[in-house]
């Protein structure tokens, strides 16, 4: 399936997971009703919990994860491919949780899961703190989901800022990045659009980012600004800073033809590094 429509769902999740959830699922069955039948949602879609031992108490183990029962539901509702930005996932074996995407087919089969693997441990200037890695457990596997839309890689948030895994995926045959945050309204401002924009251009893929928005417990903030963005670096959608939902059609031939024009993953050298 070459031409496609493609949605993100944005949301402003708080502590109440059913509410979370509910809201999500009216703006993908929106989506749905406008011919949207791959449909991605944000990073932490079921709970924006603040602190280390909230998120904990409201982690389950994968099996038992009533957001991956719901999700799994409306996949087979809505007979779509759906993008399950992250929910929180206990692990058996230490006290962190993973932040685990899951890729879910429109027969309600998880195609993949993926852990978030590189940790949001930072000091911003304005006095922001986080410490992703004190409450979750970094994943250590790349994963690509084989789907009736082609190839897609799957990263989380602040993998974005580490080309060399896109890279990857696209030298695996990807042809659609799939970037679900919950992005800072500081960092957003500074870098979203470029970041999104970079890794569709340098590696000719599209990009699907769904984004939290608005204000959360602990007085987080997040960036919004879902975006579809093409492999030329044109953005097909932006969600804005509000809840709602964007499409916008996916024509996969236009990898190829901008790949041909700028061959990059045919002329990448390799070198000795410094």
């Amino acid at each position: 399936m070459t031409r496609f429509i493609a949605a993100c769902v944005q949301v402003n999740s708080r502590d109440d997971m059913s509410d979370n959830l509910a809201r999500a699922a009216t703006y993908a069955r929106d989506a749905h009703a406008v011919g949207a039948r791959l449909i991605a949602f944000p990073e932490n879609v079921s709970m924006m919990s603040f602190g280390g031992e909230n998120v904990r108490a409201a982690a389950f183990l994968e099996d038992e994860h009533p957001g991956l029962t719901f999700f799994v539901d409306l996949a087979v509702e809505l007979n779509s491919t759906l993008i399950v930005g992250s929910l929180h996932v206990k692990a058996r074996d230490e006290d962190r949780v993973a932040n685990r995407c899951f890729v879910i087919g429109p027969d309600g089969n998880i195609i993949i899961s993926y852990d978030k693997i590189h940790m949001f441990d930072v000091d911003l200037a304005n006095g922001e703190s986080y410490r992703e890695s004190k409450t979750f457990r970094p994943g250590d596997a790349a994963k690509i989901a084989d789907t009736a839309y082609g190839k897609i890689g799957v990263s989380i948030c602040y993998d974005v800022r580490f080309p060399h895994l896109f890279r990857d995926y696209a030298k695996a045959g990807a042809k659609i990045l799939i970037i679900p945050a919950a992005f800072t309204r500081t960092t957003g401002q500074a870098h979203w659009h470029t970041l999104l924009k970079a890794r569709a251009i340098e590696n000719g893929c599209f990009v699907i980012a769904a984004a939290q928005c608005g204000e959360h417990p602990g007085n987080r903030q997040t960036f919004g600004h879902s975006l579809i963005i093409d492999p030329w670096g044109n953005v097909l959608a932006d969600g804005g800073t509000d809840p709602g939902f964007i499409t916008a059609e996916i024509d996969l031939d236009r990898v190829e033809e901008i790949r041909r024009m700028v061959p990059s993953l045919q002329n990448e050298q390799s070198y000795k590094p410094c």
